[in-house]
């Protein structure tokens, strides 16, 4: 996304407040379902916030800029303290991503009336909309994909049976660096593994959420 600095300005600014947006939202969701659900650690650590500079990771944050995929401070969550057991672990996980198909639906809301009703709007207007759905539904997929640390992984052991237990704690030991691997080769040798896989996803659900029905 750096690129676009100099060449599209306007896009780049879209992203930049799309990042702050969409990494706010999904932190938040995490840490507020965890103390809904009776874990008070993320309050604790002053991550039931709105306030972005809580939520944002330098690498997670860089990676967006770099492969257009990244990720936000992890929230602590203690896992006993949860309610409902491993069901609890699953809500907590799958709140992010969650929160962040709703908002990428209520962002486009507006654009959705501007395009429909054609009415004349600033270029920015439209460029941060956009980024702000396409970001959204990018951290959305791109934490739900079962690799540690990201959102999927956590909630695949929370249901996986007792007796993979041994296995899925070295999962989550080695997890981290598959995903940073699988981030350097991307990102190395430009390879289009996201670009083929994310990126039309998002675009069908973007299509979706803007233009159906029509």
């Amino acid at each position: 996304m750096l690129q676009y600095l100099f060449a599209n300005p306007l896009f780049f600014i879209g992203w930049l407040i799309a990042l702050v947006i969409g990494i706010t939202i999904h932190e938040f969701a995490h840490a507020y379902t965890a103390y809904r659900l009776g874990d008070s650690t993320a309050k604790m650590a002053g991550r039931v916030t709105f306030n972005p500079i809580a939520h944002m990771d330098p690498l997670g944050t860089l990676m967006l800029f770099l492969a257009g995929f990244g990720w936000g401070k992890p929230v602590p969550v203690n896992p006993f303290q949860l309610r409902h057991g491993r069901w609890g672990q699953v809500l907590v996980s799958l709140s992010g991503p969650l929160s962040n198909v709703i908002a990428a639906a209520i962002f486009a809301l507006p654009l959705r009336i501007l395009i429909t009703a054609n009415v004349e709007t600033p270029a920015i207007v439209i460029q941060v909309l956009q980024a702000i759905i396409e970001l959204n539904l990018i951290l959305a997929i791109f934490n739900l994909i079962p690799i540690p640390p990201l959102d999927g992984s956590r909630i695949l052991t929370a249901l996986a049976p007792r007796a993979f237990s041994g296995v899925m704690a070295e999962i989550e030991r080695i997890g981290p660096f598959v995903l940073l691997g699988i981030i350097v080769l991307t990102i190395v040798m430009n390879i289009p593994l996201f670009s083929r896989i994310i990126l039309p996803l998002v675009s069908k659900i973007e299509y979706f959420f803007v233009f159906w029905p029509s």
